[in-house]
């Protein structure tokens, strides 16, 4: 029996050091267990395959750093998961060998997500970055040189100290490179975190210019050749070939999913689950061939429809407003129109390039919040 998820998420947690920004699960220490921890997302991929579709459309290895497991145990794990149309690794570039790149492609990676954040050694001095510039060219050339052939790089904006001069010459940069994927995020520094206590006034200097930043990107990349698909993710339009994430966009076309390891996030059968963020807890359990320690919750109809709504805006693809009646907020969908926020036509929506780049203010302002006002 086999169940619907297309879309498989492999946690990596590990990493040399952290980010002083990142709020993911990631470990810099217990580096001793990481042959231990491979195994234990085996064990959790059989205890879970049933809820695995026959054949995947995606695998994707995030982290952490996954490419700081050692060539042999990554090829490994990678040789143990269920074969998918698309597979992602990510990679920070100061851990790009050629024996990493090679071993990637033997295993049959056919996408990877390089984090280069940016190419300014003082911007990437404030992220606490272990990379410089010159690794971070050498990775796009070592992957090249493999024969990885679908690069996506990873580009920050908001960045303390960073002038629309330096995300001018990151574009510049990143675009010489000739990437098939860019995803360009803002940063986002968590409240009560060191980042936002030694940046503080820096970050809210950058928060009055983010919108200025977003549109430099957007006419940059559009003007490049990309295809804006996603509110921060561009795909380089080849004809005859799709670029976009597919494993991204089932997230945000709202399809089940499983995850796999510490952190890690899975929404099926109408459940959503997230394994507890402890390595200790998650081995023991694994090693004794349970499931590991997750919180979980029921997801109803209308909490779907909800998330359809919100994570489909985030595309340029249109949505079926009969499809999400019960939970749009028809008063707003008018004054979004009148404003030239929101575009409709034969029954579907987007949101206008003004409305995208104001992005979640006004798909949160689409939504019926209250249960009330659902239909059952």
């Amino acid at each position: 029996m086999t169940g619907g998820a297309t879309h498989l998420y492999v946690h990596i947690p590990f990493c040399a050091s952290r980010c002083d920004y990142c709020d993911f699960v990631s470990l810099t220490d217990h580096l001793d267990q990481r042959k231990r921890y491979v195994d234990a997302l085996l064990t959790e991929l059989e205890l879970e395959r049933e809820l695995l579709a026959s054949e995947l459309d995606t695998v994707y290895l995030g982290g952490g750093t996954p490419t700081l497991l050692e060539p042999e145990l990554l090829r490994a794990l990678l040789e143990r998961l269920p074969a998918a149309h698309e597979l992602t690794v990510e990679a920070n570039p100061e851990t790009v060998t050629p024996g990493l790149a090679e071993a990637l492609v033997e295993a049959g990676v056919n996408r990877v997500s390089l984090g280069a954040q940016s190419f300014q050694p003082h911007l990437l001095d404030a992220l606490g970055r272990r990379a410089g510039p010159s690794d971070i060219r050498r990775a796009i050339e070592t992957l090249g040189e493999a024969g990885i052939d679908n690069l996506s790089l990873d580009l920050l904006y908001g960045i303390p100290g960073q002038s629309r001069r330096d995300l001018g010459a990151d574009l510049d940069e990143a675009l010489a490179s000739g990437p098939e994927h860019l995803s360009c995020y803002e940063l986002e520094a968590k409240p009560g975190t060191r980042f936002s206590h030694d940046h503080g006034a820096d970050l809210l200097e950058q928060a009055e210019v983010l919108e200025d930043h977003l549109e430099l990107v957007v006419e940059r990349l559009s003007a490049s050749g990309y295809r804006w698909y996603e509110t921060a993710n561009f795909a380089r339009i080849e004809p005859g070939r799709d670029l976009r994430s597919v494993h991204n966009l089932g997230y945000w076309r709202g399809h089940d999913y499983l995850g796999l390891g510490i952190g890690a996030v899975s929404t099926a059968a109408d459940r959503r689950w997230r394994n507890a963020p402890s390595l200790s807890r998650y081995l023991a359990a694994l090693e004794r061939g349970e499931k590991p320690p997750r919180e979980t919750e029921a997801l109803d109809e209308a909490t779907k429809l909800r998330e359809r709504l919100m994570l489909g805006l985030r595309l340029d693809e249109p949505l079926a407003i009969a499809e999400l009646e019960s939970v749009l907020d028809r008063s707003a969908l008018e004054r979004f129109v009148d404003l030239g926020l929101v575009a409709v036509e034969g029954g579907l929506m987007t949101l206008s390039r003004r409305g995208r780049l104001l992005g979640g203010a006004v798909s949160s302002d689409l939504i019926v919040w209250s249960e009330d006002s659902v239909a059952a």
